[in-house]
């Protein structure tokens, strides 16, 4: 019986020649080089804010917390202005996104299609302003004569959308979406709308997941548009509430006179570790929606079939 049966042969491994190999050590050590660049101050960062004060001040935080607590993360979410600016860089970042996205899935479609009239008009306009852009002032003074000064509004309407995701847009559209199924669809009798509705948008989902993405990340690390345009600490996003933070954190001359050395040198303890959370704060969101939506980067296959 052990003679009728074949015995399946383990398939011998090929071997690598020297070159293959000194070059696949060379890229890993390359890798791991940049890999612990970029992952070391990351966890700097997230072992100091879990950190003492004086541990952090003294240099003695390495790579795990010192005297491990977390004093700095209860303080943040006590304070008022940081909870607020948490809240406002979240309602920033969710009506940014959904609205840029709304505006640039409806200017990408029509400039995808090559029956639309005045099509290269329409890019033309779109990318003069995209290069030449007119300045701080102008947009200023554009923001200004309608009323947006110290509102919600200079913050999501300006920067609503983005031409350079426009184009994405676009060419997602001219790859994946075939023109026979626009022309299966007239066959049934919808029109350009209901075929955009029925059809188009469906098959849409990886480029509204990328844009949203690319909105939400932006508005979430905006800070220099509330800058300019907010004086109200009570619409302020958490970025800027984190710079006035690193900003309280020096020391200026004037202070030296009205504040003991001891009083000096605990305040900026205390700042030193709250900055750290507050970084960590920051940096959490995007950091967890980001697995979400990383697969849409690589998809390029047509959602669907042609029948």
């Amino acid at each position: 019986m052990a003679d009728g049966v074949a015995v399946a042969r383990r398939p011998r491994r090929m071997k690598q020649p020297a070159g293959d190999r000194s070059v696949l050590t060379v890229n890993y050590l390359v890798l791991a080089f940049f890999g612990i660049a970029v992952l070391y101050p990351l966890i700097y960062v997230v072992s100091a804010s879990f950190s003492s004060a004086e541990a952090i001040t003294s240099g003695a935080v390495k790579l795990f917390p010192v005297d491990a607590n977390v004093d700095a993360y209860r303080t943040l979410w006590q304070s008022p202005a940081v909870v607020q600016g948490f809240l406002n860089s979240l309602l920033y970042s969710v009506s940014g996104a959904v609205l840029g996205t709304a505006l640039t899935v409806l200017a990408g479609y029509p400039l995808s299609r090559p029956d639309l009239q005045g099509r290269r008009t329409l890019t033309v306009f779109l990318l003069v302003p995209a290069v030449f852009s007119a300045g701080i002032i102008p947009t200023y003074v554009v923001v200004q004569q309608l009323g947006m000064l110290n509102t919600r509004w200079a913050i999501i309407l300006p920067g609503a959308m983005s031409v350079f995701n426009v184009i994405i847009t676009r060419t997602f559209y001219q790859l994946n979406i075939p023109h026979e199924l626009l022309e299966a669809s007239r066959v049934d009798g919808a029109n350009d709308f209901a075929f955009f509705l029925r059809v188009a948008l469906p098959l849409s989902k990886p480029i509204i997941a990328v844009n949203l993405l690319f909105y939400g990340i932006a508005q979430w690390n905006g800070w220099f548009s509330a800058l300019i345009y907010l004086t109200d600490q009570h619409l302020f996003p958490l970025q800027l509430v984190l710079r006035d933070i690193l900003i309280q954190n020096t020391v200026e001359p004037s202070q030296l006179g009205s504040q003991t050395a001891a009083q000096l040198v605990e305040r900026q303890e205390l700042f030193n570790k709250l900055k750290y959370a507050l970084i960590v704060v920051g940096m959490l969101p995007p950091l967890l929606v980001y697995p979400f939506v990383q697969k849409y980067f690589v998809k390029g296959a047509l959602i669907g079939s042609l029948k």
